[in-house]
């Protein structure tokens, strides 16, 4: 029996803390065949996601407090922009305010993650989120 061919798949990373970006760049590719494209801020985000040419993600992995642009603001625009609205976005954040938490929920996050501080734990959690997205969620075809 042969395997199929292992997928590769596109994240963009909206982080400003280098070493966060460091541990889920690094979980990320425990995991397989990912191209992470990381940018620091809700406005080089947006930059990417619209030159043209550039790839469209499988998955937004995002903080919420970033400078320039913050995660909140980024969330409401991606999901109200017909373009972009049906890439799932992962908000993953230190906040665990409540606050926080709806407000992600009401601008149409597909999902919430607090950071945790143990770092293994902080590894099991981008690993959930990279199975869940890119392994088990349906995607649209690429063309």
């Amino acid at each position: 029996m042969t395997s199929a061919p292992a997928l590769t798949y596109d994240v963009l990373l909206v982080e400003d803390d280098a070493a966060d970006a460091m541990l889920i760049e690094e979980a990320l590719s425990e995991r397989g065949s990912r191209n992470l494209i990381q940018v620091t801020d809700g406005v080089a985000a947006l930059e990417h996601l619209r030159a043209p040419g550039s790839t469209r993600p499988d998955l937004i992995v995002l903080d919420l407090n970033m400078p320039r642009m913050n995660g909140r603001d980024l969330l409401q625009i991606l999901k109200n922009d017909e373009n972009l609205r049906t890439i799932p976005v992962v908000v993953l954040t230190t906040s665990s305010a409540p606050e926080d938490i709806s407000g992600a929920y009401h601008r149409r996050a597909n999902a919430y993650v607090t950071k945790p501080v143990n770092l293994e734990a902080f590894e099991r959690a981008v690993q959930s989120i990279d199975s869940f997205y890119l392994d088990t969620a349906a995607r649209l075809p690429r063309g």
